[in-house]
């Protein structure tokens, strides 16, 4: 048991410390002068602090610190995230190439704003207990500040100082100048304990052991129990905590090369190994290979493969793609459908696999510009993918002339879903979804099953694929569907994985369905079934 701290008022900054992290709230605008208390100047004796080891006051007399490129990138990404609605996988390169950062300022930055984003409901916890005020009652600028720092201090090796006196200028750069001695107090009372220490305040102050396992582990309550629902149905429950820490973890980089090409993936691996990067042509996946670290556009430049045919793509959409193509051969004149096609990362390796089998792939999606991505996707592999924009449940994303309606011999619904299987590359995804999004997103993903099937040829094969564990969307959706439609039978999809990987991946329970997982596949947490119309 770490020893805990005595504490006085609940804060563990002093009121000479914090200023007011209010921004444009209420004293707030009055600047730092008077703390929590309302007394001016030094903190009056059982006011309202605890302070392990006494600092001096530094606000004034300290040098002002240069704030890097690389911070202020990062808090631009969080703040795109929060205001905008961002994808951070997104705003990231686009803010990495606007600051014009060199490699390694752009790995700080992405580890700066990833890491702040994964751990955020942790730190969020942390500085709250750290200012004795709710994460909620403090400025969004100043938010993202701190949550800057916090990750500085607690999970990366930057000197506390550097963390603190960056942190603070950061404030003065983009927030409430006044609240810069709020940001200063934080972070050197949350730079005074340890992790181990901050993890047991939370646990103690938590209402009951799911919130302290959410909070420790940066996962909202509700995420945390439908992945342990997800992991009981495979008799896993016990790996709970596992996979909560390789959520945060920082995934590898994979890479597709689509078949076909001039290289293969071991040939692709080695041009890379001769190009300075640590690479290996492992995983899962037969066309993946996985990078230790670096620029991906600059791996990919030096892949040594023609254009287009290596790209980035996590292993386990590899899977769900080639657990499609390579169910059963490939015949001539084939034709396939990639329903919800966009961004068109698994419409490329299937245009690739139906090239290379005398197919026909047909891509729809709904978003005309992600269909234009979708376009720029499969552009290596074009000759055998056409690409449409409709809605998936509509007959013109099948190709219907009025009443003929066009059949297929195998179709991917890769359904809009919670994406609560992808934590680990697009993390601000925990903090953006609730459970009352679980209702319309299972009924689209209903609709667009219902519209699939009705266009799949006798004997096709229909794939159904989710970026998510929640049962709702994974072995409910398809209970459903098979009821739904006694045309249908359900085919092994993990028999078709291990032909596929080469050996058992080691799926676990009783479905025919394939879950993968971050802990145990090091892939996202894809679910893959297959469908055969008889």
């Amino acid at each position: 048991m770490v020893a805990r701290p005595r504490r006085r008022g609940g804060a563990l900054v002093s009121a000479r410390e914090a200023g007011d992290g209010r921004g444009g709230r209420g004293r707030g605008d009055q600047g730092g002068g008077r703390g929590r208390g309302g007394q001016g100047g030094r903190a009056r004796e059982g006011s309202g602090s605890f302070r392990p080891g006494r600092e001096p006051r530094t606000r004034d007399r300290a040098p002002r610190a240069r704030i890097s490129s690389a911070r202020l990138v990062a808090y631009d990404v969080l703040r795109d995230v929060e205001d905008r609605d961002a994808y951070a996988n997104l705003a990231l390169p686009a803010r990495i190439r606007e600051a014009r950062l060199d490699a390694r300022d752009a790995a700080l930055a992405t580890e700066l704003a990833a890491g702040s984003l994964r751990g955020r409901g942790r730190y969020d916890r942390i500085i709250e207990l750290a200012a004795g005020r709710g994460i909620d009652d403090i400025d969004p600028r100043t938010r993202n500040v701190l949550r800057l720092g916090a990750h500085q201090l607690l999970g990366m090796r930057t000197a506390s100082h550097a963390a603190v006196n960056e942190s603070v200028e950061l404030q003065r750069r983009v927030g409430n100048e006044k609240a810069a001695g709020f940001v200063n107090g934080v972070l050197r009372a949350v730079g005074r304990s340890s992790n181990e220490e901050w993890d047991e305040w939370i646990e103690q102050s938590a209402a009951n052991a799911d919130a302290a396992l959410a909070a420790r582990t940066s996962h909202p309550a509700w995420v945390l129990r439908a992945l342990r629902a997800a992991l009981i149905a495979e008799g896993r429950e016990n790996e709970l905590e596992q996979l909560l820490v390789a959520d945060n973890a920082s995934p590898r980089v994979s890479l597709a090369v689509l078949p076909g090409g001039d290289a293969s993936p071991s040939e692709v691996a080695e041009a890379l190994r001769e190009a300075g990067f640590e690479a290996r042509s492992s995983g899962l996946s037969p066309v993946g290979v996985e990078l230790a670290g670096g620029d991906p556009g600059r791996a990919i430049a030096a892949a040594g493969a023609a254009e287009g045919f290596v790209r980035v793509q996590d292993q386990g959409s590899q899977l769900a793609a080639l657990a499609l193509s390579r169910c059963r051969p490939v015949h001539a004149d084939e034709r396939w459908l990639d329903l919800c096609a966009g961004p068109g990362g698994k419409s490329a390796l299937l245009g690739a696999e139906a090239l290379r089998g005398g197919a026909y792939l047909r891509a729809n999606e709904v978003s005309e510009h992600r269909a234009e991505l979708v376009r720029g996707s499969v552009a290596p592999v074009s000759g055998a993918v056409e690409v449409v924009c409709h809605d998936g449940r509509d007959p013109g994303a099948f190709g219907d002339e009025g009443s003929e309606r066009v059949r297929f011999d195998r179709i991917l619904v890769d359904a809009p879903c919670s994406g609560l299987g992808a934590l680990r590359r697009r993390p601000e995804a925990r903090w953006r979804k609730q459970p009352s999004d679980l209702p319309a997103l299972t009924a689209l993903q209903e609709e667009l099953l219902d519209a699939a099937v009705a266009h799949l040829a006798v004997d096709g094969v229909l794939a159904y694929v989710t970026c998510s564990p929640h049962l709702a969307e994974t072995r409910v959706t398809v209970d459903r569907l098979l009821r739904r439609h006694p045309e249908l039978g359900e085919l092994d999809a993990r028999s078709a994985l291990r032909d596929i990987v080469g050996r058992d991946p080691g799926f676990a329970g009783d479905a025919p369905s394939a879950q993968l997982w971050p802990h145990r596949h090091g892939t996202d947490a894809m679910f893959i079934a297959l469908f055969e119309r008889r």
